[in-house]
């Protein structure tokens, strides 16, 4: 195992030449980030994960029911026995054929069969308040880290001179404020790997998952290879979008839809500015080109660099899907339907199915159309996940 281990952080594959692990020793003069410290993060990041719990329940919801949030979830499917166990044993999305034959079966057309499965999906969905409380949750967070953030930055030499981030490198003391915000970013991003399972399940599910785990493994490498002052540009770069299009959401599912639309329009430009524009300028520029003339080639600065592209990628994935909706925000006033509703839409999928020849509608059909955005980057009508 120490083999192995020491195979693992070769010192030149992780650090520059002439520096050494030992140069990242605490000593009596300075401190520096140790590995050790990272472990923090764990039990930190479970007990914001119960204050997000306390918050939810004490704070989030009264504010919700006093801003009069539906509490109720979508509407319930009409109890049937024999398309329940289709749904739970067989498939929660029949094809046409097996739609056919539970039409021939029900008596049913098969326009409403069809409504019944999309109204049983939807079921499991949860509801606007619950939405509503999570997002509250999201807001407070990154307003609070933002804010300390930029109390921090602005003081430092790096966010006004970027090649002060390798200045003087490797001997570039951890200060307790950086020391701080390293590990509660840390501590709120390990959170959200593990909450992001029981919560509001999204389309680009997928998406969030790979940002978070590359988020996660550049606060790590960039903590133990002491590039803090690179680190905590990103990570407030990164919070401001997420502090308005938290807001925007709230907004949303109050239904203050002219508030909504002019946050979700503030969202993009902050978006599409900070991620497109000042992030790649700023961020990518000092450890693309300024960290190469300080301190050299190395392996460990071009994984760095390959994640940080991987970020970028992801921005202009999101940056596209924000557009097509800010376009709809525009021109129609409300963005009305969007590809990753969580809530489906009850209109195009009715429309695309035939009737079969004796029709019989179930109850009244699911007014829960829904809109959406991308998980943390997308909202629909305009800003929520869905209706």
């Amino acid at each position: 195992m120490a083999g192995i281990l020491a195979w693992f952080w070769n010192e030149r594959f992780w650090l520059p030449h002439n520096v050494t692990w030992a140069d990242l020793k605490n000593t009596e003069e300075a401190a520096f980030p140790q590995a050790e410290e990272l472990y923090l993060a764990f039990p930190l990041a479970f007990c914001i994960f119960m204050i997000r719990l306390v918050f939810e329940r004490f704070i989030a919801k009264p504010c919700a029911l006093a801003l009069k949030v539906q509490a109720n979830g979508p509407q319930k499917a009409q109890p049937n026995a024999i398309l329940e166990k289709v749904f739970t044993a067989i498939t929660k999305h029949p094809d046409e054929k097996r739609l056919e034959g539970l039409s021939k079966q029900l008596d049913w057309d098969v326009r409403s069969i069809q409504r019944w499965f999309r109204q049983r999906r939807n079921q499991e969905k949860p509801s606007t308040l619950t939405k509503f409380c999570e997002s509250m949750w999201k807001f407070t967070f990154y307003l609070y880290i933002f804010t300390y953030g930029v109390r921090f930055l602005k003081k430092v030499p790096w966010l006004w001179n970027t090649r002060q981030c390798w200045a003087g490198y490797p001997y570039q003391p951890l200060t307790p404020d950086t020391h701080y915000y390293y590990i509660v970013e840390l501590s709120f991003y390990w959170s959200l790997m593990f909450s992001q399972f029981i919560d509001i399940k999204r389309k680009d599910f997928s998406i969030m998952f790979t940002h978070h785990i590359v988020t996660i493994m550049l606060i790590n490498i960039s903590y133990i290879n002491n590039w803090i002052r690179a680190g905590t540009m990103t990570l407030c770069l990164h919070d401001l979008a997420d502090v308005v299009l938290e807001a925007a959401k709230m907004a949303n599912y109050c239904k203050y839809q002219k508030l909504s639309d002019f946050l979700f329009i503030t969202f993009a430009v902050v978006f599409i500015v900070s991620r497109l524009f000042v992030y790649p300028f700023w961020v990518l520029n000092t450890t693309l080109f300024e960290m190469y003339e300080a301190l050299g080639n190395f392996p460990a600065m071009w994984i760095l660099n390959i994640m940080l592209l991987i970020l970028q990628i992801l921005h202009c994935l999101w940056s596209y899907l924000i557009l097509k909706a800010a376009y709809k925000v525009i021109a129609k006033g409300k963005v009305v339907k969007d590809e990753r509703s969580d809530v489906e839409s009850s209109s195009d999928e009715e429309d695309s199915v035939p009737r079969s020849k004796t029709p019989q509608s179930l109850t009244a059909t699911n007014g829960t159309g829904g809109t959406n955005g991308t998980n943390g980057y997308l909202t629909s009508g305009t800003c929520s996940e869905e209706h």
